[in-house]
C-alpha cells in the first residue's frame, strides 16, 4: 500500500509525505499546530491520527484506520506529553475489523511557560514492544471495546424570551404574531462526532423524545460530551445554553464500578442574562466559556452505554437519531427559598444614587424579566398561556405554612443608598432587614446533593486540619443504610470507606514518610473534590442580582447545594442557615473593570422543602424576630411589601486595624512604581492609610481605630464568626481616580468585654495576607486585626494604645508596641558590580547611571558610572549601611533597588527598580566552630576517596599503563577500543546513552565499550538551571519599568517591563559581629564580607561556541519544514552562517564551532539564534537563546571550560583547557587558602585534610612522572572540600530552549551546545574540537538469491489442474523503493521450489553511529535543493507470483534490520516462522560486524485472521563491502559480468510441459472433466443404439405377419 498519515486537530489538517509499496512506512516528520484559545476550548479539541491509502491531488484516498484523543487527556500526562508511543488504528466504518495497524508518534501540548522535557531519541528496538508502549493514558486497558453511547433527549423548559433574528421582531411588531420566537434544537458533540435533534418550531417548552447514538471505543479518550441548546435561524444559529457532561463523573472504574450512566435527570444551563436584547455581547457565556451569570434553561436527558459484541453481524453508523418513548419522571416537590439581607455595603458610587434593590432567582422563579416570578396555583410556572402542571397534587397536606395566601417575594424594596466615603455607598439596613422568599418546584433529588455535601464536608475537614486531624465523619447506622439505599450513581462504598482509608494513612505517617503522606493526602483531597461535584444537579443555582433603577448592575452566584437544608448536620450545605458574606461582581467584563467589588452583602439563605419550613429561621443570629406585614387587598401580589424583621440584640465594638507594611505590590504607574494606600472596610465604616509615594513595598506602620461599630447578633456568635474585613490597595494619582491594585480579606480576633486582654490570643500577631487582583496574586500585606467589645463601662475597659513615643506623625497613630515587631540593629553590605542591558528611557540613552539601595527608610548610593557605554561597572565595589529591622526574619521589609540616570541640569530620571522581597538568602550566619572542626577533623585522614580507576579511564598506548586483565573467555578483539575509529561523536552518543555505537545485547561487547569509553555530561536543560543561575556570589537583579500587565502569568507580563539588570550582591548580619571574623588572615576591611572577590576591570576573553544540533524546531515554511542556519551575536560581533543552511530539516545536525573575541563587561550576553533561510525576502527567526557569559566566567563552579573525565594529550578525549589539571588545582587551593595539594606515593593526594586516591601514575610523553590524573580526581570531587568546595562543571553539553519574542513562554525548539571561555592574558588554547557531523560512509550490499522452497502455490493449471506458481523475488533497501530489483521468473514451480542464482546490488551511504542510511533527494521537481533523510538500515525481500495478463500476486515478505536480524538457518527444515514471530529468543547478527552471511529465512504474510503464516523460504547470501572494496572488486547485477553467477539448474519440465500431451489429456479427461466425459460417452452410446434401431426398423416392418 501507499500510506499517508493525516494529523487533524479541530479544523486544522496536516499530511505526511506518501511512502510507496510498504505497510511499515518510516516518516520522521514533525508538525506544529498553533492555537490562541482559552484552555477549556483547547482541551476539548480532538486530535485525530488517520492513515490514508494512495492519496493524491485527484483522489482523496481510502481510510485505513484512525485514532482519536482529546487534547486535555494529553495535557494531563506527565510532562504534558506522550513519548515514543504506538497509537492503535481502528476503522470507524467497520468496527468488526479489529486493529488496522499502529502509528508510532510523539505528542506534546505546550502552554505558556511550559517546558518540553524530551528524552533523547532512543533506539527503535527499545520500543518494539508495541503492546507495552501503546498511546493510552495510565489505567486505560490496551484492549478497548466498541460501545454505543445512547443519549436520550426528552424535553427542555425555561428558555429565555428572546431571539436575535431582526425579521422575527419586525414580524411580531407589525403583524402581531404572538408565537414563541424561538426554534430550539439540541446539538451534541462527542469524540469528533456531531449529532442533532429535530427543530421544534416556535416553542419555549420543546419536547423531542429523541435519542442520539454515538459509536465510539470504551473507555473513550475524550472526557466530555458537549450538549448545546441552539435556536435555529435562517441566517445564523445561536447558542442558548451549553452543558458539558464529564464522563468521569458518571462512571467508576473501580471494583464496584459501573459504565457511564446518567438520568433521566434535569441538567441546568447557564449563560448571559435573560434580558431581551438584539445583540448579546456576552454570547460566549452561552457557548460554555466562563461562568454563567444567569439561568438559561433546563434539559431533561439520560445517557446509557452498551458494549458491543463486534462478532455479531450488525453494521453500525457513527450517529443516528430515532424516536423514543417518554420516561416516567419522578414527581416534583415544592421547595422554599428564604433569604434575608442583613447588610449591604461597599456599593460602588459609579452606580449612582438611584434606589437600589436586590433580586434573588432560582431557575426562572423570582425572575421578573420573564414574568414568571410567581407560580400560578401549584403549577410549575405561571406565565402566558402555560398549562398548570398536574404532577403536583396533594402536597398542601404536608405543608407547614402559616399564611398560604402570602405572595412570593423575590426582590427587596428599592432603597436609596447612603454615602460611606468618597468611593462607596451603603444601604441603611439597621434595625429592619429586608427578606425574600420564593416557592419553586423541582424533582426531589436531594439525596444526591446530600451525598455531595457529605463529601464536601470531608474534603473541607481534610483541607483545614490536614493530615493529622483527619477524622471520619460519624454516621448513624440509619444514615448509612439510607446512603446505601438512595445513592444512585455515587460510589457510596467509597464514601463509607473514606474513614478507614484516612485511619490507615494516619497510622503509616512517620518522620521519614511525612512528605509522601502529605502528597497522598493532597491526592486524596483532589479525589474528594472531584467526587463532590454532582453531575445530576436537579436544583439550579441561586443568583442574587443588584438592580439600580430597574437595570441589572452586579450579581453573585450561590450553588444550591451549599444552602440546602437537611435534618442531618453532615448532609446540610455549608452555607445553609448561616450568615454568608457575598461579593457582587459586574456582568462579565475583562480587565480591571471586572475586579472592583460592586457591593458586599451579608446575607442569610435557606433552601429546603416547603414542609420543612419550620426550620428556616433556626440559623439566624439570636435576637431577630419575624415581623410579617399583611398586604392590602387592593394591591396585586407582585407589589406586596417584603417581610421585615426587627432586631433586638446588638453589640457595640471597637475595631483596631494594625497596618504594618505590604510587599511586591502591583506596579500601577509608568515608572514601574506605585503610590499605594490601603482602604479598610468594616460594616458600614471605612478608613484609609496615608499615601506612600513611589514604592511597591510600603511600610505604613499605622493603627486605624473604627469607633462604635454596631453589629447585630449575640456575643457568642460574633466571637465565633465575626464579619469579614475587606482591605483594598489603591494607587493614588494626582489627576483622576485612584487605580485599583488589589484586594484581600481578613477576620479579626474578637475580645468580649468579659475576657482578659492577654496571651495567648492578645495582643494579636502580625500576619501576611495574600493580595489578589482578579485571579492573579498582586503582593502580600502584613497586618493584624482585633475587634474589642465595648462593655457597660464604655471605652475605659479597653486596653490602652501604647505607641512608640518617638513618632511625630500628627494624627496618624503607629502600630502599638506589643504588636509591632521587636527590632534589632543590622548592617547591610552591598556589592555594586555593574549594570547591564539598560534600554532607553524617555527616548534617551542611559549615560550616567547610579544605583540607590533603600531598606526600612535607610539606604546607600553607589558610585556614579561616568560613561555607561564605555564601562558599565562601578568603581567602588562595597558600601554598607545600618538599619533597625525585626528580629523575626519573616517580618523583614523588602529591600528596594532603584537605578536613576543623572542627566543635565541636575535632573534625575528613574530608569527602573527591583524589590528584593525576601532577604533570607542574603543573611550571613557565622559558622558553628565546633561543628566545623568536627567535620574537618572527623573526616581528615579517614575519609580517603578511592576512585575506581577503570571507571574513568581508557588504556592509552603512549601515556597510560594497562590496569588489570580482561575477563576470561572474551575475545580481545572485541574488547580493545580502536582509538582511530573513535571521535568526539563516539563520546557524545555514549554520553546520551541512546544512540550508542553498538546495539544492546546479545551483541556482547556493548557494556564494556560503553564503560571504557569516555563520557561527558549531557544536561537536558540549561546549565544555569543546574547551577543556580551561577549566582553563587554575583547576583542578577532584573530592573522593571512601566505598568504591570494584567496577564495571568505574571512572569510573562514582567518580561515586557524589563529595562535592564543590576549585578551585585547583598549581605546582611546583626551588629556587632564577633571579633574572630575580622582576625582571619588576609581580611580586607574595605570589602567587608565580600572577601576574595575578583576585580571588575574589563577583561578580554576568547569565547568558543560549539553548536551540536537543534531538535523539534518550529516549522517556518509552508511545507511544514524549515531551512535552518545558525546566527551568533556577542557585543559587536555578529556571525551568520547563512551559506551552510540545512535544507528542509526540523532536527538539523550542525556540528559547528565559532571563535569570538569579547570584552567583559561590555560584551557579556551571548545570543545564539536559529534562522530560517528563504530564497526570497528576509530570513525568519525561528528561535533564540541568551547566555550570560559574565556570571559563568566569574562563577566558583568554574564554567569557563568543563572538567573532562580523563586527562589525555591527544585523541578523541583531548584535554581542552590551556591549564593542566595540576595547575587548576593549585590555583583553586591558593584562592581558597587551602593547604595543598600534596602528592604522595601510591596514587595519593592530600588537599585540606582530605586524602584522595587514584590508580597508578600515568607517564607523559617525556617519560617523567605526572600527577595530572591525581589532580583531576580531586577536581572531580571538589564539592567534598570543606568551606570553599563546590561542584566544578564537568565536560558537558547543555540543552537550551529556543524562544521567540512574539511567542513568549512557548518553546520553538531546543538547541544542544556548550561554551568555552579562555582569558586572553593566559596561554592560548589549542585548536577547537572537530565536531563537524560525521560524513556517511559508502557501503555496498550484495544480496544473492540462491533458491526458494515451500513457496505457496497460487495458480491452478487450466490443463493439468496442478497447483503451481511462477516465482520471482523482489528486494530493496528501505527508503530506496525506486531502486527495487527483481530476479527472473522460475515458471511453473509445482513444489514451491525456485532456483535463481541472482544477485542484487545496493550501494548506500551509512552513518555507523546512528545506524541510519542517509538518502539525499529532491522532494519534488520544483524543489530548490536536495533534502537529507535518515532511515533505518533495513532490507526488504518479497516473493511474488508472476502473472501475464493481470497484476502479480504478492505471496510473502521478510524485513531484515541489517544491524540486528536473526541468523539464517542452515537448512530449509530448520527455517521456521519462529524466526519472525519470536525474534527475542533467536541468535541475532549484524551484517556490519559479520560482513558476510548465508542461510535460509522465512517469508511470511498475514492470513484472514490477521495472524502471520509461513508462505515460503528463501536461501540468500548477504555480503557487505565498503565503497573502496566494492570499487576494487566490482560485480554485475543479476547474472551479468563481472563475476557472473551460474545459470540455475531448473528441471526441463518446468519449461517444456507442452511436450507431454498425454499427461495433459489424461488430466483433462480423468481429473477435471471426468463426469462430463462419462456423460458424453454415455450419450454417444445411446445415440448410436438409437441410430442402429432406426436403421434396422424398416426391415423388420416389411416381414409379413405369420412369416409368409
Amino acid at each position: 500500500m501507499d500510506p499517508v498519515v493525516c494529523v487533524e486537530i479541530g479544523d486544522d489538517k496536516k499530511y505526511t509525505s506518501m511512502k510507496e509499496s510498504t505497510n511499515c512506512p518510516y516518516y520522521n516528520e514533525y508538525f506544529v499546530f498553533d492555537f490562541h484559545v482559552p484552555p477549556d476550548v483547547m482541551f476539548d479539541k480532538i486530535l485525530k491520527l488517520s492513515v490514508i491509502h494512495s492519496k493524491n491531488l485527484l483522489r482523496s484516498g481510502t481510510l485505513v484506520g484512525s485514532f482519536k484523543m482529546d487534547v486535555g487527556t494529553i495535557y494531563t500526562q506527565p510532562e504534558h506529553q506522550f513519548y515514543h508511543k504506538w497509537a492503535a488504528l481502528s476503522d470507524p466504518e467497520d468496527i468488526t475489523a479489529g486493529c488496522k495497524g499502529y502509528i508510532k508518534c510523539d505528542i506534546a501540548v505546550v502552554g505558556k511557560g511550559d517546558n518540553i522535557k524530551t528524552p533523547h531519541k532512543a533506539n527503535e528496538s527499545d520500543e518494539d514492544d508495541i503492546e507495552g508502549n501503546l498511546l493510552l493514558p495510565e489505567g486505560v486497558p490496551a484492549e478497548r471495546q466498541w460501545a454505543r453511547y445512547y443519549l436520550k433527549i426528552y424535553r427542555a423548559e425555561g428558555l429565555p424570551r428572546m431571539n436575535t433574528s431582526i425579521m422575527a421582531n419586525v414580524k411580531k411588531a407589525f403583524i402581531g404574531d404572538n408565537k414563541d420566537l424561538v426554534d430550539p434544537y439540541i446539538q451534541v458533540q462527542f469524540a469528533g462526532q456531531k449529532g442533532k435533534t429535530t427543530i421544534q418550531k416556535s416553542s419555549y417548552e420543546p419536547i423531542w423524545n429523541e435519542q442520539i447514538v454515538f459509536t465510539e471505543m470504551f473507555p473513550p479518550l475524550c472526557k466530555r460530551m458537549k450538549l448545546q441548546l441552539r435556536d435555529a435561524d435562517k441566517v445564523n444559529d445561536v447558542a442558548i445554553g451549553t452543558h458539558f457532561l464529564d464522563l468521569r463523573k458518571i462512571s467508576n472504574e473501580g471494583e464496584k464500578g459501573f459504565l457511564p450512566t446518567l438520568g433521566p435527570a434535569w441538567v441546568n444551563m447557564y449563560g448571559s442574562t435573560r434580558d431581551y436584547t438584539l445583540m448579546d455581547e456576552y454570547q460566549e457565556l452561552n457557548e460554555g466559556l466562563g461562568e454563567g451569570v444567569s439561568f438559561r434553561a433546563r434539559l431533561l436527558i439520560s445517557l446509557g452505554l452498551e458494549l458491543l459484541d463486534t462478532s455479531s453481524p450488525e453494521i453500525t453508523c457513527s450517529t443516528e437519531v430515532q424516536v423514543e418513548g417518554v420516561p416516567n419522571i419522578s414527581e416534583v416537590e415544592e421547595f422554599f427559598l428564604f433569604g434575608s439581607f442583613l447588610e449591604a455595603t461597599m456599593i460602588d458610587r459609579k452606580i449612582g444614587d438611584k434606589p437600589i434593590s436586590f433580586e434573588v432567582t432560582i431557575g426562572n422563579y423570582g425572575n421578573e424579566t420573564d414574568g414568571v416570578y410567581k407560580p400560578k396555583g401549584k403549577g410549575r410556572k405561571g406565565s402566558g398561556d402555560e398549562e398548570e402542571s398536574e404532577l403536583i397534587q396533594n402536597s398542601s397536606d404536608e405543608e407547614i405554612d402559616d399564611d398560604p395566601d402570602l405572595a412570593a417575594v423575590a426582590s427587596t424594596p428599592p432603597m436609596k443608598p447612603v454615602i460611606t466615603d468618597r468611593n462607596y455607598f451603603h444601604l441603611p439596613y439597621f434595625e429592619r432587614k429586608p427578606c425574600i422568599y420564593i416557592k419553586s418546584w423541582w424533582q426531589d433529588h436531594r439525596r444526591r446533593l446530600y451525598n455531595a455535601n457529605i463529601i464536601d464536608n470531608l474534603a473541607d475537614k481534610l483541607a483545614s486540619c490536614c493530615l493529622v486531624q483527619i477524622q471520619p465523619l460519624s454516621f448513624s447506622s440509619d444514615h448509612k443504610h439510607s446512603l446505601y439505599r438512595s445513592a444512585v450513581n455515587t460510589d457510596t462504598a467509597f464514601n463509607l470507606d473514606i474513614g478507614q482509608q484516612a485511619k490507615t494513612m494516619r497510622s503509616q505517617v512517620k518522620k521519614s514518610t511525612v512528605r509522601d503522606k502529605i502528597k497522598l493526602a493532597q491526592n486524596f483531597l483532589l479525589k474528594l473534590r472531584f467526587m463532590a461535584e454532582e453531575p445530576q444537579h436537579s436544583v439550579p443555582d441561586v443568583f442574587i442580582w443588584m438592580l439600580s433603577n430597574g437595570k441589572r448592575m452586579a450579581y453573585a452566584r450561590v450553588p444550591s447545594k451549599d444552602i440546602l437544608f437537611s435534618s442531618v448536620d453532615e448532609e446540610t450545605g455549608k452555607e445553609c442557615g448561616k450568615v454568608k458574606t457575598v461579593f457582587l461582581r459586574v456582568r462579565p467584563g475583562f480587565g480591571p473593570a471586572g475586579w472592583t467589588v460592586q457591593a458586599k452583602l451579608e446575607v442569610y439563605l435557606w433552601l429546603g422543602l416547603n414542609r420543612q419550613r419550620k426550620d428556616y429561621l433556626s440559623g439566624l443570629p439570636n435576637g431577630f424576630e419575624e415581623n410579617k406585614l399583611s398586604r392590602p387587598d387592593q394591591i396585586s401580589l407582585s407589589l406586596c411589601p417584603s417581610l421585615l424583621r426587627g432586631c433586638a440584640v446588638k453589640q457595640i465594638f471597637q475595631l483596631r486595624v494594625h497596618m504594618y507594611q505590604a510587599r511586591s505590590l502591583f506596579a500601577a504607574d509608568s515608572t514601574g512604581l506605585s503610590d499605594p494606600f490601603a482602604r479598610v472596610f468594616f460594616s458600614t465604616q471605612s478608613q484609609v492609610t496615608e499615601v506612600l509615594a513611589e514604592t511597591l513595598c510600603p511600610t505604613w506602620d499605622q493603627l486605624m481605630v473604627f469607633e462604635n461599630v454596631e453589629l447585630f447578633g449575640t456575643a457568642v456568635e460574633l466571637r465565633d464568626d465575626p464579619p469579614i474585613i475587606v482591605i483594598e490597595i489603591y494607587d493614588q494619582d494626582t489627576v483622576g481616580k485612584a487605580d485599583f491594585m488589589g484586594r484581600t480579606f481578613a477576620k479579626p480576633v474578637v475580645k468580649m468585654a468579659d475576657e482578659h486582654y492577654g496571651p495567648p490570643r492578645f495582643p494579636p500577631q502580625l500576619e501576611y495576607y495574600q493580595i489578589y487582583r482578579g485571579n492573579c496574586t498582586a503582593g502580600e500585606m502584613l497586618a493584624a486585626f482585633e475587634l474589642l467589645q465595648i462593655g457597660p463601662n464604655g471605652k475605659a475597659d479597653l486596653p490602652p494604645i501604647d505607641g512608640p513615643t518617638d513618632f511625630d506623625r500628627g494624627p496618624i497613630l503607629p502600630v502599638p508596641l506589643g504588636i509591632r515587631p521587636v527590632l534589632s540593629k543590622y548592617r547591610i553590605e552591598v556589592l555594586f558590580w555593574g549594570l547591564r542591558d539598560l534600554k532607553r528611557v524617555n527616548l534617551a540613552q542611559v549615560d550616567r547611571p547610579r544605583v540607590d539601595i533603600e531598606c526600612a527608610g535607610k539606604g546607600v548610593q553607589s558610585a556614579l558610572i561616568p560613561n555607561y557605554k564605555k564601562n558599565p561597572n562601578f568603581s567602588t565595589l562595597v558600601k554598607w549601611f545600618e538599619v533597625d529591622l525585626p528580629e523575626n526574619e519573616l517580618l523583614h521589609p523588602p529591600l528596594n533597588i532603584r537605578v536613576v540616570d543623572c542627566r543635565a541640569f541636575g535632573r534625575y530620571t528613574l530608569v527602573g527598580s527591583h524589590a528584593v522581597t525576601s532577604m533570607r538568602k542574603f543573611i550571613y550566619r557565622p559558622p558553628d566552630k565546633q561543628a566545623n572542626n568536627w567535620s574537618s577533623s572527623g573526616r581528615s585522614d579517614y575519609g580517603a576517596y578511592t576512585v575506581p580507576y577503570g571507571a574513568h579511564s581508557v588504556p592509552y598506548r603512549a601515556h597510560s599503563v594497562p590496569y588489570g586483565r580482561k575477563k576470561g573467555g572474551e575475545d580481545p578483539e572485541e574488547d580493545e577500543l580502536d582509538e582511530s575509529m573513535l571521535d568526539w561523536w563516539s563520546k557524545y552518543f555514549v554520553s546520551i546513552e541512546t544512540l550508542t555505537e553498538v546495539r544492546p545485547p546479545p551483541i556482547s561487547d556493548t557494556p564494556l565499550r560503553a564503560q571504557n569509553m569516555q563520557q561527558g555530561k549531557v544536561y537536558p536543560k540549561e546549565l544555569e538551571a543546574e547551577f543556580g543561575n551561577f549566582e553563587d556570589w554575583l547576583h542578577v537583579f532584573n530592573l522593571y519599568r512601566g505598568k504591570s500587565g494584567d496577564d495571568e502569568d505574571q512572569n510573562m507580563a514582567d518580561e515586557d517591563r524589563l529595562i535592564g539588570k543590576f549585578k551585585g550582591s547583598l549581605c546582611m548580619y546583626k551588629v556587632p559581629l564577633s571579633e574572630d571574623f575580622s582576625r582571619e588572615s588576609g581580611f580586607d576591611a574595605s570589602m567587608g564580607m565580600f572577601q576574595n572577590i575578583p576585580h571588575n576591570d574589563p577583561i578580554n576573553v576568547l569565547v568558543r561556541v560549539y553548536v551540536i544540533r537543534a531538535t523539534d524546531l518550529h516549522p517556518a515554511d509552508i511545507n511544514g519544514k524549515a531551512d535552518p542556519y545558525i546566527a551568533i551575536k556577542l557585543g559587536k560581533s555578529d556571525i551568520k552562517d547563512k551559506e551552510n543552511y540545512i535544507s528542509k530539516q526540523l532536527n538539523p545536525l550542525f556540528g559547528k564551532s565559532f571563535d569570538i573575541e569579547a570584552t567583559f563587561p561590555m560584551d557579556s550576553t551571548l545570543t545564539v539564534s536559529i534562522f530560517d533561510w528563504d530564497m526570497v525576502g528576509t530570513d525568519d527567526l525561528i528561535g533564540e537563546t541568551r547566555v550570560d557569559l559574565e556570571n559563568r566566567y566569574f562563577s566558583k563552579h568554574r564554567a569557563t571550560c568543563g572538567v573532562a573525565s580523563n586527562y589525555a594529550i591527544h585523541g578523541y578525549n583531548v584535554w581542552r583547557d590551556p591549564m593542566k589539571p595540576s595547575h587548576v588545582l593549585a590555583k583553586l587551593c591558593k584562592e581558597g587558602k587551602l593547604d595543598g595539594p600534596h602528592y604522595g606515593p601510591g596514587g595519593r593526594v592530600k588537599v585540606a585534610n582530605r586524602v584522595f586516591m587514584a590508580g597508578t601514575e600515568i607517564e607523559d610523553d617525556n617519560g617523567t612522572s605526572s600527577f595530572e590524573h591525581l589532580a583531576l580526581t580531586v577536581l572531580r570531587h571538589w564539592e567534598d572540600i570543606p568551606k570553599v568546595g563546590c561542584k566544578l562543571i564537568p565536560e558537558h553539553v547543555e540543552t537550551r530552549p529556543l524562544l521567540h519574542p512574539d511567542k513568549p513562554g512557548i518553546e520553538q525548539g531546543r538547541i544542544e551546545m556548550w561554551v568555552d571561555m579562555f582569558p586572553k592574558e593566559m596561554t592560548a588554547p589549542g585548536p577547537a574540537l572537530d565536531i563537524s557531523p560525521r560524513k556517511p560512509k559508502k557501503f555496498e550490499l550484495r544480496v544473492i538469491i540462491w533458491n526458494t522452497d515451500e513457496v505457496v502455490l497460487e495458480d491452478d493449471d487450466i490443463f493439468t489442474g496442478e497447483k503451481s506458481s511462477d516465482i520471482f523475488v523482489r528486494g530493496w533497501l528501505k527508503g530506496q523503493q525506486e531502486d527495487k530489483q527483481d530476479t527472473d521468473v522460475h515458471y511453473h514451480s509445482i513444489t514451491g521450489e525456485g532456483n535463481f542464482n541472482w544477485r542484487f546490488v545496493y550501494p548506500f551511504d551509512y552513518l555507523m553511529a546512528e545506524e541510519k542510511i542517509v538518502i539525499s533527494k529532491k522532494e519534488s521537481m520544483f524543489a530548490w535543493d536536495e533534502t537529507e533523510y535518515k532511515i533505518p538500515a533495513r532490507l526488504n525481500l518479497q516473493v511474488w507470483d508472476a502473472d501475464h495478463f493481470s497484476a502479480d500476486d504478492f505471496l510473502g515478505a521478510i524485513e531484515l534490520d541489517l544491524n540486528r536480524f536473526p541468523r539464517g538457518a542452515k537448512t530449509p527444515k530448520q527455517c521456521t516462522i519462529e524466526m519472525v514471530t519470536n525474534e527475542a529468543e533467536m541468535p541475532m547478527v549484524s551484517i556490519f560486524k559479520q560482513k558476510r552471511i548465508k542461510g535460509w529465512w522465512p517469508f511470511v504474510a498475514r492470513n484472514e485472521e490477521d495472524e502471520f503464516e509461513l508462505t515460503g523460504k528463501v536461501e540468500a547470501e548477504l555480503h557487505l563491502m565498503t565503497g573502496e572494496e566494492a570499487e576494487k572488486g566490482p560485480v554485475g547485477e543479476g547474472r551479468n559480468e563481472p563475476e557472473p553467477l551460474e545459470k540455475p539448474n531448473r528441471p526441463d519440465i518446468a519449461l517444456l510441459w507442452f511436450l507431454t500431451p498425454f499427461k495433459a489429456i489424461k488430466n483433462l479427461l480423468c481429473n477435471q472433466y471426468r463426469w462430463l466425459t462419462i456423460k458424453i460417452v454415455t450419450a454417444l452410446l445411446l445415440l448410436a443404439l438409437f441410430g442402429v434401431f432406426l436403421y434396422n426398423m424398416p426391415g423388420y416392418m416389411r416381414i409379413p405377419y405369420g412369416g409368409y
